[in-house]
């Protein structure tokens, strides 16, 4: 099934950034009146542009919530308060819950589990900090057209459908008959910066499921390390706007090496980077070996913990783009 035109969503035929936004400000003044909303804020784009969409609406009658589970990308939880907190003036509550997701995460080596273990605590801290909060009559979402077409229903890192029955507010959904492009243009219309606007695919347990096994912080802190480089090299060499996905992944395995002249017992890093239209499919990104070789040296250099970097050729089929 092809991609659905302005018109055929209701949107007209010439929709704008500029014209949805005017709309949709009226449209929310209109169903909030003097209400107070809350929001979920991951960072990724969706919220993001809900959040800015929410806050030129309705100002300070917008709570937007980031839990910081201690598993997003290097400088994004700070990014988050910098830009919303300290740009927008936005009501932003910053939870960093990161010791406790960790706490229920140790020794939890299967994939499901931990993708479990990380959405409920997740809903348990978001309802946690909703309760503190007295006259919510509005619960906003970053819901887009796909997430209903094809999911028949809101995105699962969005959707937290499970909070408790006395917190069961009416649902904000600014966006929900736009596709991610036309969100991104939203972004970049109410200001928000490129990296949030155009920020890569990001799962949501984030780099829990990075680290592959049982999470420990230090192969976590390997991720997150390797992740920015490979972030940075990717940026320096133009290929960031190039590649749909990259980051990378550290197993739970070790292979021996040398560092200082001394025998080392460490982790491997493996990089990631394929293209993809809709992620039904994924090809792989010919990366020139110079990049490689900078990555290469800066990992093994720079990241505690790893004395190995591998790349990973696998497309999909017959590989997932994640590994977990």
């Amino acid at each position: 099934m092809g991609r659905e035109s302005t018109e055929q969503r209701g949107l007209g035929k010439n929709w704008t950034a500029e014209k949805y936004i005017e709309t949709s400000v009226k449209e929310i003044r209109a169903t909030v009146g003097d209400g107070k909303v809350l929001l979920a804020l991951s960072g990724g784009v969706d919220s993001s542009v809900v959040a800015a969409l929410l806050v030129k609406a309705i100002g300070k009658q917008l709570y937007c919530v980031h839990v910081n589970h201690g598993l997003l990308r290097k400088g994004e939880p700070e990014e988050v308060v910098e830009v919303f907190r300290n740009q927008m003036d936005a009501n932003l509550i910053y939870v960093d819950a990161s010791e406790r997701f960790l706490s229920k995460l140790a020794g939890v080596s299967d994939p499901e589990k931990k993708r479990k273990i990380i959405g409920k605590e997740f809903i348990d801290v978001f309802a946690e900090e909703a309760a503190k909060l007295n006259g919510i009559s509005f619960l906003a979402q970053g819901t887009i057209y796909p997430d209903i077409t094809e999911s028949k229903g809101v995105k699962s890192h969005h959707n937290v459908g499970g909070l408790p029955k006395e917190l069961n507010f009416k649902l904000v959904e600014p966006v929900r008959m736009l596709y991610k492009d036309e969100v991104r243009a939203l972004g970049k219309a109410l200001g928000l910066p490129d990296t949030m606007v155009y920020r890569q695919p990001f799962p949501g347990p984030g780099l829990g499921v990075r680290c592959i096994g049982a999470i420990t912080k230090d192969r976590l802190e390997a991720v997150r390390e390797s992740d920015a480089i490979v972030r940075e090299e990717f940026a320096k060499s133009g290929l960031s706007g190039k590649v749909w996905q990259y980051f990378t992944v550290v197993p739970d395995i070790k292979s021996t090496g040398i560092i200082d002249g001394k025998r080392s017992w460490d982790w491997p890093v493996i990089i990631r980077a394929v293209n993809s239209v809709d992620a039904t499919s994924a090809t792989i990104e010919d990366i020139p070996y110079p990049v490689l070789h900078r990555i290469t040296d800066r990992i093994l250099s720079e990241v505690k913990g790893v004395n190995r970097v591998l790349y990973d050729l696998s497309p999909k089929p017959v590989s997932t783009i994640e590994w977990e």
